[in-house]
């Protein structure tokens, strides 16, 4: 039978060689980055580590949107790696109903349809990557990759996306501030994410008002 730690390890690998070819915003140093600050927020939730640290790690595995927006493709992936793994049933469940609720866009329509402590944790995480110095690198990085204008003033932000125009957004860069990176810090769970969240999101706004100040000359 594998230790918790044999487990952790076999899946590190498993999810480093999947994603030696991501994006750099979605590659293994965003999966190790959010499971590391999923293990820092889990230190003062009651929580199951092992769910938590096995949702942090395969929750990216296939993102949806490096696969025409299909959400299924990722929980079913993390299923078969886990069932590969003989990983007792309920542990695999609760792993993929994670995985399959946690990103921003399934809170546009209201269509998240599950909910644990061990969600909250990793969703927290995982948004704390997206803001911040981190998360203006991640954003700025998908806008390059997909080839998107840096910021046009005569497209605004859409503030109102269902789900899919989410999916099927080409605005500029700088929209995705508003119609997401902004909105993160009042949709923390956690006490511990809140307080990280906070710092990070100033940290944005100064940076959105120097960019707006360089780009209009007065800088």
């Amino acid at each position: 039978m594998q230790t918790t730690n044999s487990i952790i390890e076999t899946t590190k690998r498993f999810v480093k060689e999947t994603l030696k070819n991501a994006e750099g915003g979605h590659d293994w140093f965003h999966i190790e980055r959010v499971y590391n600050n999923s293990l820092l927020i889990a230190k003062k939730e009651e929580v199951d580590v092992l769910v938590v640290s096995l949702a942090a790690l395969l929750h990216d595995i296939a993102d949806s949107k490096f696969y025409n927006g299909d959400d299924t493709v990722g929980p079913k992936l993390a299923r078969e790696f886990l069932c590969e793994e003989n990983i007792p049933l309920d542990i695999i469940e609760h792993v993929v109903a994670i995985i399959a609720n946690m990103s921003f866009n399934k809170s546009l329509d209201g269509n998240t349809t599950f909910t644990s402590k061990e969600l909250e944790v990793v969703q927290d995480a995982d948004r704390l990557d997206a803001i911040g110095a981190i998360g203006i690198a991640r954003c700025f990085n998908y806008g390059g990759f997909k080839d998107r204008a840096l910021y046009n003033p005569d497209i605004k932000p859409n503030l109102n996306m269902s789900t899919a125009a989410y999916k099927k957004s080409t605005a500029p860069t700088i929209n995705h501030f508003y119609e997401k990176l902004l909105l993160l810090k009042d949709k923390m769970n956690t006490q511990t994410g809140k307080q990280i969240a906070l710092e990070r999101h100033q940290y944005m706004e100064g940076f959105l008002k120097q960019f707006y100040a360089e780009w209009n000359g007065k800088k």
